[in-house]
C-alpha cells in the first residue's frame, strides 16, 4: 500500500514514562491527561497539514502548546496540594491548594474538549485518507477529558452539587460526542 521509507526515528519519551511510573505521586494523572490531549492536538495538526487546512493546523498547534503548559501547571499545583496535606497546619491553605488543582483540571478538560471538536471537524472535512487519524485523535482527546472528570470527582473539595463536577462531566460528554463516541 505504501512505499517502505525505511526506519523511522520516533522521539523517545522514556523519561516522561519513568516519571509517571515512579513512586512519587507527581507528575500524576492530570499531567498525563494534559499530555495525551497535547498529543491528540498534534495529530490534528498533522491531519490538517496533510489536508492543506492551515487554520486547523494553527488551532491544533495552539491547543498542543496550551495543554503542554497546563500539564506543567497541574504538576506544580498538585505538588503544592500534597505539600499542604503533609503539613496539615492550615485547613484553609489546603482547601485552596486542592481547589486550584481542581480548577486546572477543568482547564485541561476544556482544552481537550476543544481538541475533540477539532478532531471531529477534521474527521468530517479532511482528505478521506486522513479521516481515520482524525477520529483516533478525537478518541484520545475524549479519553483525556474523561480522565480529568474522574480526577475532579475524586477531589477532596468537590461535593456532588459542586458546579465544577457538573462542568467536568459535561465536558467529558461533549468531548465524547465530538469524537463520535
Amino acid at each position: 500500500m505504501w512505499d517502505d521509507p525505511g526506519p523511522v526515528q520516533v522521539p523517545r519519551i522514556d523519561p516522561l514514562l519513568e516519571a509517571l511510573a515512579a513512586a512519587d505521586p507527581v507528575p500524576g494523572t492530570g499531567t498525563a491527561a494534559a499530555l495525551a490531549g497535547a498529543m491528540a492536538a498534534a495529530l490534528c495538526t498533522k491531519v490538517a497539514r496533510m489536508s492543506g487546512d492551515g487554520g486547523a493546523a494553527a488551532q491544533g498547534t495552539a491547543l498542543s502548546r496550551r495543554l503542554t503548559a497546563l500539564g506543567d501547571e497541574d504538576a506544580q499545583l498538585f505538588r503544592a496540594a500534597l505539600d499542604e496535606l503533609e503539613r496539615r497546619s492550615d485547613d484553609f491553605a489546603l482547601g485552596q491548594a486542592v481547589a486550584q488543582t481542581a480548577d486546572v483540571l477543568l482547564l485541561i478538560a476544556e482544552a481537550c474538549t476543544d481538541v475533540a471538536a477539532l478532531a471531529g471537524a477534521l474527521a468530517a472535512n479532511a482528505a478521506p485518507e486522513h479521516q481515520p487519524e482524525a477520529r483516533a485523535a478525537g478518541a484520545l482527546a475524549a479519553g483525556a477529558t474523561r480522565a480529568t472528570a474522574v480526577l475532579v470527582e475524586a477531589n477532596l473539595t468537590v461535593t456532588t452539587d459542586d458546579e465544577r463536577l457538573r462542568l467536568a462531566r459535561q465536558l467529558s460528554e461533549q468531548a465524547k460526542t465530538h469524537a463520535g463516541g
